[in-house]
């Protein structure tokens, strides 16, 4: 050792510091394994990188001290640099606090059995201030380990919806959806609309699923380009439960597919809600939010074959197989311009026969003739049932 260093008294209680780190190290994870519960329970690997993060947080300290406390090399790296950064989630946060307390106050409690008591002091001074950077350290790993989390959390739910829009929902995408935190084992709707601008999507997610879960249900939300896809889990209704985020989207149409069984049949209601959100510029005053099933007319019209077959097996064939002559009475209706009195001269029937016939059509479809959206739809549906040539 030169006199100059042996002159620098910082110099010389390092030194004292240094020889002793094994010994302050081995007291340490001693005191751990007898007062923290939770590290008697790690893995004999994860045991071993606490005691490799309790050496490099002693020699860290070491090298700061003889420096005079003087900014040197970042101690988020110096201190857990040793360290996996899996291990951020094996110890929480909390844990870590626990484990820096306890080293300090080991440290603490031999400083005079290492030390010349003249010195003993400026170390314990130097010890609490060094230890309030080790907890803005250890604040900087933790965020950085929840950022990384949030960022592959993110990539996750964005191919879980994707995987729910392709149909290509198979276990390995129920497994993700469950690694997301979904719960819901029932009823399950997709709902579409505009991404609002001016805002991230990790704080619009976030109050998608707050909002959804404060009404019960799980929410998995995705960006697609412009559009925010949101897939809810837990659905009655899914009017009500569109309803109860259709503020968080941006201008525009919000559509809510029709219901499915379960996460793994979601495709339908996707291709469903994906097809009426494509299709709604073709009816301007739609509510908000509208379901897909009151668009048939107009996907139909956009090229959507799954919304010409609906329309065709629940309007037109049931009309075309029930008593009472029900196509031709909506025909006559609809090609007389809704006139009760028109159809009836050209059926050759009552007026009260119009009428009884036009709510049976309403019975038989849930389509009222008598409602202009309704009626649209009804002569859509005819339409495409002449087309299709099936009687």
């Amino acid at each position: 050792m030169s006199p100059r260093r042996a002159a620098d008294p910082h110099h010389r209680v390092a030194d004292d510091l240094r020889r002793s780190i094994g010994g302050l190290s081995t007291a340490a994870i001693a005191r751990m394994a007898e007062d923290l519960p939770w590290f008697r329970e790690l893995s004999a690997e994860d045991r071993s990188w606490v005691g490799m993060i309790l050496q490099a947080g002693v020699r860290s300290f070491v090298d700061w001290f003889e420096q005079g406390g003087d900014s040197g090399p970042a101690v988020a790296t110096s201190v857990f640099g040793a360290a996996p950064r899996a291990l951020a989630g094996v110890i929480t946060l909390q844990q870590t606090v626990d484990l820096v307390k306890l080293s300090i106050e080991v440290v603490e409690s031999n400083i005079e059995d290492i030390v010349a008591a003249d010195d003993a002091e400026e170390v314990r001074r130097a010890i609490s201030r060094y230890a309030r950077e080790v907890a803005f350290a250890t604040a900087e790993v933790y965020a950085r380990a929840a950022e990384v989390r949030g960022a592959w959390d993110a990539r996750l739910e964005a191919l879980v919806v994707d995987a729910v829009l392709r149909a290509e929902t198979d276990e390995a995408v129920l497994s993700r959806a469950s690694a997301l935190g979904w719960k819901a084992r029932g009823t399950v709707c997709v709902v579409l609309g505009a991404s609002p601008a001016r805002r991230t999507e990790t704080d619009l997610f976030d109050e998608v699923r707050r909002t959804a879960g404060a009404h019960g249900m799980d929410a998995l939300c995705a960006v697609q380009g412009e559009r925010l896809v949101v897939l809810l889990g837990g659905v009655a209704d899914p009017r009500r439960a569109a309803e109860v985020i259709a503020e968080l989207f941006g201008a525009g149409p919000v559509v809510a597919g029709p219901v499915a069984a379960d996460l793994a049949d979601a495709a339908a209601s996707a291709r469903a809600a994906v097809s009426a959100y494509r299709s709604a510029p073709g009816w301007p005053d739609a509510p908000r939010p509208v379901l897909s099933i009151e668009l048939l007319a107009e996907r139909a019209l956009a090229g959507d074959g799954h919304a010409r077959r609906q329309l065709v097996d629940e309007v037109f064939l049931p009309l075309m197989h029930a008593r009472g002559a029900l196509v031709e009475t909506l025909t006559a209706w609809l090609d007389r311009g809704s006139s009760i009195e028109g159809a009836a001269r050209a059926l050759f029937v009552h007026p009260n026969t119009v009428r009884y016939r036009l709510r049976q059509v309403a019975d038989l479809t849930g389509l009222t003739p008598g409602q202009p959206r309704d009626a649209f739809t009804l002569q859509i549906a005819l339409v495409l049932g002449r087309q299709s040539g099936r009687d």
